[in-house]
């Protein structure tokens, strides 16, 4: 448990970095590139969180982001729409990190503000659920 406690502060903690890019008016390319490269981070400490979650409290062992997400819907963390969303930023997200492109960049950079809210919603979720 003390283990799936560091994770979900861990999370808090890129999610509070993440949004504070995110606040920034008319960013420019580098700070672009810093938001996308702080949703990378936040994802992955938001994710691994979950996972952590759904092993000590619900008992599913799961290994991949796509499976922590679809089985955060089965147990009514994530609604169905919040799923599909989910999936597609996996999708957003592995793209970021194998490949660079700029169109690609402003296309998900536009899509940041919505990535952040929900993961910041699973995050929360799971933690009122921990305790």
């Amino acid at each position: 448990m003390e283990r799936l406690k560091e994770r979900i502060q861990l999370a808090l903690k890129a999610l509070r970095a993440f949004q504070e890019v995110l606040l920034l008016e008319n960013p420019t390319e580098v700070e672009r590139d810093a938001a996308i490269q702080r949703f990378e981070f936040s994802f992955e400490a938001c994710w691994k969180a979950v996972k952590q979650f759904l092993y000590d409290k619900e008992g599913i062992d799961v290994g991949s982001p796509k499976g922590v997400i679809r089985s955060s819907r089965e147990i009514g963390i994530l609604s169905d729409e919040e799923t599909i969303i989910a999936l597609k930023m996996v999708d957003d997200r592995n793209l970021t990190v194998h490949t660079y492109n700029e169109e690609l960049a402003v296309e998900i950079f536009g899509n940041l503000h919505k990535y952040y809210q929900l993961l910041y919603n699973w995050i929360i979720r799971i933690e009122k659920r921990e305790y």
